[in-house]
């Protein structure tokens, strides 16, 4: 046995956080790494000790494993907790902290080479008696083996690199004639996610449904699974929302699932938590034997809370405890399902254009309060940059049915206010209420299929934008009191009413604005933002953030947050975000008709034209990676390329010009 007294932890971000909370609970104290992008992040608050590790960018820290390992030494660390992502799955890592005299907090070095190949794992899977999908898993990679090896299996077939997951290097591909151009981008990604080109292909399952199982185990031999997770609701292969227990899920099907991940884990002795993924073929209901092994993730998964729910568990304890040498605190038939639990994730990324992830200073951060669980890493104040994944916070419910469940995370969408940076808390709603997935009528293809809906695009009523406007005109004071003083009063004027200009940004357009006062409490909002000529707001009240008016007979309430570079109107249920202009600075991929710009920090990976090149409206120009995703930057309208202004490699700001079409007096 083991006494681990003071924790490392190799992580940031909400993870980080959590892991402190539960160490903090057992009388833990913990130890925080950070960037000098993190030097003010919230898990570097909350614990005991922290230490700089390096700059920005990912590989100069949170991947450095000398300076983790110095940081342990340092701070007198006897254990060291990965989280996930980042270093949490590299089995070199695991043997240098243990080489290192330091108790590592998850499985062993071999445990997660046997998992870490895909095709390998598969191998071990089928000797397990483990059901494995159909597919080609050698070692051969050459372009015509591979494709020859698609055909065999026939289309439809995925491409995915037998290294790393989360949807990374992964293509689904149609046809026989999409297959080069596939490979080649699942190559390219699956090079730069984990260092390794390499793939296998697999028949498409037509119905999917993604479904896994938490399974446990300890260094005395023991291992259980603690049920299942639904993760179908996907874009893009990445999760977003997740649940359990699965919906429908018979009890024989979950038995056979259950007992395939315990002989999986069992394969390779597996310590501490994981989670074995499984494919099912939904297109006949959930059916015992109609569920294949994808991959196993060696380490704590984003997705645990919804299992701590159902369960009552703390599984970060667990992974303490067994770290420690203790043996399972529970057995198989000790473990029980209560109710139902959903988690969303809730990211810095616009939904309406494509989900691009965004940047951006949180100058608004609120969460519902109740029974409702908040698993975050950031703080109001805090900055969403472009070295790290977007995600702000989890949003997690739990209910004695998954409707009630639903019903409760919907709500709390609905109530959660982030300004500073647009969200996908909208489309996170739009989700849970969606016809198809509240019924669970479930598959990976359900989001792609109800895109439209999910992402369409809701007006500001014009007594909302009239209200934007009004606030950011400055004419009515943030709090009035009883002195009288005219600063309180607000602006005025001797001669006639008092009237100011503003220019804002409404629904999806810039527009000037006129206010004018017409009384006391009583405004005239006009301007061609508006859907009418203008709009009277009456009775108007503002307290702090929260204001109160009548506009057409109809008092209304919500609460109005600014800054800087918007303002933001919560308004039943959703956020309406109004950008104050900034100059000639590009937020979109295309700023004109002329140009192709970068809408973030990234890297150049591919060039696809030209100088005197023609292209057509939407042909790929140029391909770049950030934040983890690779986006395709396209023509914005038909001409000839004037001049590319990067090459590939090439590190890139947000607004910077990429590409330059002639214009079209000059193409004529």
């Amino acid at each position: 046995m083991n006494t681990i007294s003071k924790i490392l932890i190799a992580n940031r971000g909400e993870i980080a956080c959590r892991i402190i909370r539960t160490a903090r609970k057992m009388g833990i104290a913990t130890v925080a790494v950070y960037s000098e992008a993190d030097a003010g992040a919230l898990h570097v608050e909350m614990a005991e000790e922290a230490v700089l590790i390096g700059s920005a960018a990912a590989s100069e820290s949170y991947l450095k494993v000398d300076a983790i390992l110095d940081a342990a030494k340092r701070t007198g660390a006897d254990a060291i907790h990965p989280g996930y992502g980042f270093l949490s799955e590299n089995p070199e890592f695991v043997e240098k902290v243990e080489k290192a005299g330091l108790i590592f907090i998850g499985p062993s070095a071999k445990a997660i080479r046997a998992m870490g190949l895909k095709d390998a794992a598969k191998a071990l899977m089928e000797k397990a008696d483990v059901p494995v999908v159909p597919g080609y898993h050698g070692e051969a990679q050459d372009l015509v083996v591979l494709a020859g090896k698609a055909n065999e299996i026939g289309f439809p077939v995925l491409i995915k690199a037998r290294a790393g997951g989360g949807g990374k290097g992964m293509r689904k591909v149609d046809v026989q004639a999409d297959f080069p151009a596939a490979l080649s981008s699942a190559r390219r990604e699956a090079k730069a996610s984990f260092g390794d080109d390499r793939v296998l292909v697999e028949k498409y399952v037509a119905t999917p449904r993604h479904i896994e199982i938490q399974v446990f185990g300890d260094n005395h031999g023991n291992v259980v699974h603690l049920f299942e997770r639904d993760c179908s609701a996907q874009r893009r292969h990445q999760k977003v929302i997740e649940e359990a227990p699965a919906p429908d899920m018979p009890e024989d099907m979950r038995a056979a699932m259950g007992a395939a991940a315990v002989a999986a884990a069992k394969a390779i002795s597996y310590s501490g938590a994981g989670t074995v993924e499984f494919i099912v073929d939904a297109s006949n209901g959930l059916k015992a034997d109609k569920f294949w092994f994808m991959e196993m993730n060696t380490r704590l998964q984003v997705e645990h809370p919804v299992t701590e729910l159902i369960t009552g568990l703390d599984l970060v304890e667990w992974q303490i405890r067994v770290a420690a040498g203790e043996a399972l605190p529970m057995g198989q038939d000790e473990l029980s399902i209560n109710g139902h639990a959903v988690e969303a994730r809730i990211y810095a990324e616009d939904a309406e254009k494509g989900f691009l992830p965004a940047v951006g200073r949180l100058m608004h951060l609120r969460f519902p309060e109740g029974e409702i669980r908040i698993d975050a890493g950031v703080r109001a104040g805090d900055e969403i940059t472009p070295f790290y994944d977007p995600m702000i916070a989890k949003v997690i419910a739990h209910g004695k049915t998954r409707t009630e469940a639903l019903g409760k995370l919907a709500g709390a969408l609905g109530r959660t206010e982030i300004a500073g940076t647009v969200t996908n808390t909208a489309f996170l709603a739009r989700l849970c209420r969606d016809a198809d997935f509240a019924a669970g009528r479930l598959d990976t293809g359900l989001i792609d299929r109800n895109i439209a809906s999910l992402t369409e695009q809701v007006s500001a009523p014009d007594a909302i934008v009239a209200l934007a406007v009004l606030a950011a005109s400055g004419m009515v004071p943030p709090e009035r009191s009883n002195t009288g003083s005219v600063a309180e009063i607000g602006p005025f004027e001797i001669w006639g009413s008092p009237m100011r200009s503003v220019t804002l940004e409404a629904n999806g357009a810039e527009h000037g604005f006129r206010v004018l006062r017409e009384g006391d409490s009583a405004w005239r909002i006009a301007g061609s933002g508006l859907q009418s000529s203008d709009m009277l707001l009456n009775a108007v009240e503002c307290k702090h953030d929260e204001w109160a008016f009548r506009a057409g007979g109809v008092t209304q309430r919500c609460r109005l947050v600014q800054g800087s570079t918007e303002v933001a109107v919560f308004h039943e249920g959703l956020t309406h975000r109004f950008a104050k202009p900034q100059g000639s600075r590009a937020d979109d991929l295309a700023s004109g008709g002329d140009q192709v710009v970068s809408a973030m920090p990234g890297i150049i990976k591919q060039v696809l034209v030209a100088q005197g090149q023609e292209v057509k409206s939407g042909e790929a120009m140029v391909i770049m990676e950030a934040m983890k995703m690779e986006m395709t930057l396209s023509a914005p309208r038909d001409g000839v390329v004037g001049e590319v202004l990067v090459s590939v490699g090439a590190q890139v700001s947000d607004g910077v010009s990429l590409v330059m079409l002639q214009s079209e007096a000059a193409a004529g």
